[in-house]
């Protein structure tokens, strides 16, 4: 064989292993340097390809070119497979690579310096957690609600406790003033032996500088039902009264008087504690008025009712003493004596003793379900809500519906009405109040 046989024969195996074929007529190249360096060997396809995929190829090594078979243009499609294949392995490695990674970064050292867990074991941390999360807000939820009780309890207690100091306290310096406000009273028209014509002195009615409530006019001779100035605390300003002088011996300071509904009753707190009405008709005198009447002397109540029968009766009560305003003008009424009943102390849950005094707008009643002046259309000092109220509307002729009108629930025959039924009301209606020593 000659030299250039070899040479094919050579060049034909490295062209199975190194070349590339480009389709429509394009030459190949051997990819080989050592072989192309050996002898110049060209592959080229001779004209078009077939149905079913084969191409006719040649091969030309200068001088001489050989005819190859068709069949061995499918060293092509050979290539092509193989490249595919090539690729397929190399992406499924770049996955592998890429998933050993993840898994080496999900086990790299946290900041703490240990290991983090796998996504199974974080989520039961979790949710440990989770629980014990809940079992220290539970408890501190009912720590908190324990020392929420507590504080309502002690509050109640402070709230208590400053009440009943208060009270003593005042009910001691009105017990004080009342003992001295007796001696300079004791001592009002007497003199030393060394004062000159003493009998003829103290034959003279006792002439006060000031009067601190109708009996003070009383006193010194004034015997007319009108109105005096009275000041039962020089502290404070002087203010008028009306006084009657012909009760049971007189000397009674009117507090209040309902005779014909010409004064509205159904008014603020602001108006319960200044007064309102016409001291000659219908009016309430006014809470602090009264509060100062009641502390500057130990008094004592009268109450006078009249119905539309023609009926009179009244209740007189051995003590009466109303409160400041920082109490709410508290009630404390003594005991009973009369015809027309105790309906201040009408039974354990209408008592009106003790209580404080409520307004439309002002409720301080012990009515948990509401406001028993707004209710009632009066101030007064209710329970939960009354046996009594003087203060109600007042009706001209029985009327129905709410018991709103002027109210005693110890009037005979007033308990016999039906709930539906008509309602009496009062006439008239009185409250005074007079020293109780007092001697006419």
């Amino acid at each position: 064989m000659k030299p250039a046989s070899f040479c094919w024969l050579s060049s034909a195996v490295l062209a199975a292993y190194g070349v590339l074929v480009v389709a429509n007529n394009e030459t190949e190249e051997i990819k080989d340097e050592t072989a192309r360096d050996a002898c110049p060997l060209r592959l080229e396809s001779r004209g078009k390809c077939e149905e079913g995929g084969e191409c006719p190829y040649q091969v030309s090594l200068p001088p001489l070119t050989i005819q190859l078979p068709r069949q061995l243009g499918r060293i092509e499609e050979v290539f092509k497979e193989v490249q595919n294949l090539k690729e397929m392995v190399n992406s499924l490695k770049k996955s592998c690579q890429d998933c050993k990674l993840q898994a080496d970064d999900s086990r790299d050292p946290g900041r703490n310096g240990q290991l983090s867990p796998s996504p199974g074991s974080l989520g039961e941390a979790d949710d440990n957690r989770v629980r014990e999360l809940e079992s220290e807000v539970n408890k501190l939820s009912s720590d908190l609600k324990n020392a929420k009780e507590e504080i309502d309890l002690l509050q109640g207690r402070l709230e208590k406790l400053n009440l009943v100091n208060m009270n003593n306290i005042e009910n001691y310096v009105d017990s004080k003033v009342a003992n001295l406000t007796s001696v300079v009273n004791s001592l009002d028209g007497k003199c030393s032996s060394k004062c000159p014509i003493q009998e003829q002195i103290q034959s003279r009615p006792v002439q006060h500088l000031i009067y601190k409530d109708c009996s003070d006019y009383y006193t010194i001779g004034k015997r007319s039902s009108e109105i005096y100035r009275v000041t039962p605390d020089p502290k404070n300003s002087s203010f008028e009264v009306f006084c009657d002088m012909e009760t049971t011996g007189g000397g009674w300071t009117v507090l209040q008087a309902r005779l014909d509904g010409s004064t509205n009753f159904t008014r603020t707190w602001q108006d319960y504690k200044v007064g309102f009405g016409n001291l000659r008709r219908e009016f309430w005198l006014g809470n602090d008025k009264i509060h100062l009447l009641t502390k500057s002397k130990e008094m004592i109540l009268r109450i006078d009712l009249e119905d539309f029968n023609g009926v009179k009766l009244y209740a007189l009560y051995d003590q009466f003493y109303v409160a400041n305003e920082f109490l709410r003008y508290r009630l404390h009424i003594g005991n009973y004596n009369g015809t027309a009943g105790d309906a201040l102390h009408f039974s354990k849950h209408y008592n009106h003793d003790l209580k404080f005094f409520t307004t439309p707008d002002r409720d301080n009643d012990r009515y948990p379900s509401g406001n028993c002046g707004l209710y009632y259309s009066s101030g007064w000092w209710f329970d939960a809500c009354l046996s009594a109220n003087l203060n109600g509307k007042y009706y001209h002729q029985k009327y129905r519906g709410v018991r709103n009108g002027i109210f005693w629930g110890t009037w005979p025959g007033i308990s016999e009405a039906q709930p539906g039924g008509y309602k009496s009301s009062f006439k008239e209606a009185k409250m005074m109040i007079r020293p109780k020593h007092f001697k006419p």
